[in-house]
């Protein structure tokens, strides 16, 4: 039976190239597919993979082309991809590679953009709920999935160190989570829509602005500058999972990794809930 079609290469390859001009830095994540065309028909019909580039090399192929090229835009940076592999291997007839970029917002705060703060372009749902019986409401106002990142200023120390333990303490980090944020109201606002936009514009400036020792302790003083500055909220609960950019170890390629290329994966991830209640 003839063997009319066939490709390989390696799916769902994250990376993350972070390039860093003093506090200024800029996040470029793409979701990359890399399949290869070309003389490997023999590992289908005779079960012989001589010609056969392994898939896990595919990934560190795109790994090491992002360490050598942080700054170039998704176009280059695939086409400096596809080059590398019909450079290398002759067996290679044609690559078809194609990413999905996670594009990264520059957040401003009062009109002015922030060196390392970013927010998921096309971001989250308004939440609302309401429990009401004839003689009392409860009204409850949010956001599921607001997604936000800091590419520095967050650390995650002096946790728990027994035989289980494989992460090692770090004083620098990215720190990103899809935020589910809920508050409920004590009293009816001025205007619903501005107050809402108000405690956003709260969280992540609390976030974005101040050093983080982790997810509980940003959490923590976001809800209390919240509390602070809007009377009608009674508390505001939070779910915050951690979406996680690991260093990628390039020491195999003979390459240092300055924290500049990163894979990002949210499975599984660290999920940190809380309510903070006025009191």
């Amino acid at each position: 039976m003839p063997l009319t079609a066939s490709k390989y290469g390696k799916g769902r390859v994250r990376v993350m190239r972070l390039t860093r001009d003093g506090d200024h830095h800029t996040p470029r994540e793409l979701n990359i597919t890399a399949l290869m065309k070309g003389a490997f028909d023999a590992s289908w019909t005779e079960g012989d993979n001589r010609a056969c580039v392994a898939t896990d090399s595919v990934k560190n192929i795109c790994n090491v082309v992002a360490a050598k090229n942080i700054s170039l835009d998704k176009e280059a940076f695939i086409e400096a991809v596809a080059k590398l592999f019909l450079d290398t291997y002759p067996q290679v007839e044609q690559m078809q590679i194609e990413a999905k970029e996670t594009r990264w917002r520059r957040h401003a705060f009062d009109g002015k953009p922030h060196g390392h703060v970013f927010t998921l372009d096309g971001n989250g749902f308004g939440y609302v709920k309401l429990v009401a019986s004839r003689d009392k409401a409860v009204l409850q106002s949010g956001l599921r999935g607001f997604t936000f990142m800091k590419t520095t200023q967050s650390g995650w120390v002096d946790f728990v160190n027994d035989e289980y333990r494989t992460l090692a303490d770090t004083t620098d980090r990215i720190a990103a989570t899809a935020m589910d944020a809920t508050w409920t109201w004590l009293s009816a606002p001025a205007d619903y829509t501005t107050t809402n936009a108000k405690v956003l514009d709260i969280l992540i400036e609390v976030f974005g602005t101040t050093y983080s020792y982790g997810v509980q302790d940003s959490m923590y003083r976001m809800a209390e500058a919240v509390l602070a500055a809007v009377p009608e909220i009674a508390d505001i609960s939070f779910a915050m999972p951690n979406k996680h950019y690991i260093p990628i170890n390039l020491a195999p390629f003979g390459l240092e990794n300055p924290g500049a290329v990163f894979l990002p994966t949210d499975e599984p991830h660290g999920q940190i809930e809380a309510t903070i209640s006025r009191g």
